[in-house]
């Protein structure tokens, strides 16, 4: 496996991937002043590299980088992390490309898109639909039948009742509590969250 991203992100799912038994080979990473990562010789050309992860945090940089590699090798292989301890259910569906980190719980018939990431701690709860690209943070709580649109970012221990609806390219902030819908392109915060921002694309 290979991860395109030297960073933070990259090295815990390196661990994630180790867990599992699987090497990551090497990282790739767009800045050539970087030369190593986590004990791991540094990349500069992810041409002919496969099976790949997105190993980037910023979710419409991830989508970028995705959006290139698959322009610049369309057999290009994306993998899934899934740490071992994380709970997910048999009827829920996981996206290409898509990291689940310690400690998360996906619950009966929950859909994550490709290229998400579902943190350390995060719960998904039954019926959910998490579309591409979206960062469900650190410790976040999403009840059933939320529907989140795709590069949404929920931010750390944020929790969401059960039915409302997230739009796209959205920024909930810290700590939020998400009691009714969200439109796209948003940034929204507090308790209960409220519209702080029309300003996201």
């Amino acid at each position: 496996m290979y991860l395109f991203g030297a960073s933070g992100h990259g090295k815990v799912i390196k661990d994630i991937l180790n867990a599992n038994g699987i090497d990551v080979q090497a990282y790739v990473d767009d800045n050539k002043e970087v030369e190593e990562c986590y004990g791991h010789k540094v990349l500069h050309d992810a041409a002919g590299l496969s099976p790949i992860i997105v190993s980037v945090g910023v979710n419409n940089v991830r989508k970028a980088i995705v959006q290139r590699l698959i322009f610049d090798n369309q057999n290009i292989e994306f993998g899934i992390a899934i740490h071992p301890s994380a709970v997910i259910s048999p009827s829920a569906k996981i996206g290409e490309g898509t990291v689940v980190m310690a400690g998360a719980v996906i619950n009966a018939c929950a859909v994550i898109g490709r290229h998400c990431i579902v943190n350390t701690g995060a719960t998904v709860d039954h019926d959910c639909v998490i579309n591409d690209y979206c960062h469900i943070a650190p410790g976040v709580n999403i009840s059933g039948g939320v529907h989140v649109g795709e590069c949404t970012w929920v931010g750390v221990g944020s929790c969401v009742i059960q039915c409302v609806e997230i739009g796209k390219n959205c920024m909930i902030g810290a700590g939020s509590v998400v009691v009714r819908n969200i439109p796209d392109g948003v940034t929204a915060y507090g308790n209960p969250a409220r519209i702080q921002l029309i300003e996201r694309k």
